[in-house]
């Protein structure tokens, strides 16, 4: 019986893993093995992008696809889509990545209360559609549907653990506050 060769870093689990929580309204990118990105989604979505030959990757959390048109010509808001697609492009591109290898997985839009209008289809529809018109392939997409789901995404491999939430702890409204890393000083009530 031959043995088995050791594990390459490459497939090597790290010994101490950073765990970031992103919350509606972010999008963060890292390069670090170390780095595990979670969230969780009901009618949001999450962008997993990872260039896999530069090894970055990074997570965004969008509440609505698009601000409306009357707002768009003014400041972007970190609560769209729109924003933190680009934003989290930017930041990757920043660690050495390139648009060109960049490949997604998609993850969230539920339609929890079907009292309400679909807007998890609204923005399940807007990411594929975005990823469409900026050339970069979806190589998995896990959309609608009526659970909440939690993700976790690790950056550097590219890899995605998702599962769905039970209906009695899905997030069912938008949080109070801002998270410290939105955009700006101001707080709005």
């Amino acid at each position: 019986m031959t043995a088995l060769p050791p594990l390459t870093a490459e497939f090597a689990v790290p010994s101490e893993i950073i765990r970031m929580t992103i919350v509606q309204g972010e999008a963060k990118a890292s390069a670090d093995a170390r780095v595990e990105m979670s969230t969780i989604l009901g009618s949001c979505v999450a962008t997993c992008l990872f260039d896999p030959v530069a090894r970055v990757g990074g997570m965004n959390h969008f509440l609505l696809a698009e601000p409306p048109a009357h707002v768009r010509s003014q400041a972007f808001d970190s609560d769209y889509g729109l924003f933190l697609m680009e934003l989290l492009i930017n930041e990757m591109l920043g660690l050495g990545a390139r648009k060109t290898r960049m490949r997604a997985r998609l993850y969230g839009g539920a339609n929890l209360n079907p009292d309400l209008s679909p807007i998890g289809t609204a923005n399940a529809a807007f990411a594929r559609q975005f990823l469409e018109r900026e050339g970069i392939p979806c190589v998995f997409a896990d959309l609608e549907g009526t659970q909440a789901r939690r993700i976790q995404f690790r950056p550097v491999s590219g890899q995605v653990r998702a599962r769905l939430v039970p209906a009695e702890t899905a997030p069912t409204q938008k949080p109070l506050g801002r998270p410290q890393s939105a955009l700006g000083t101001v707080e709005l009530f």
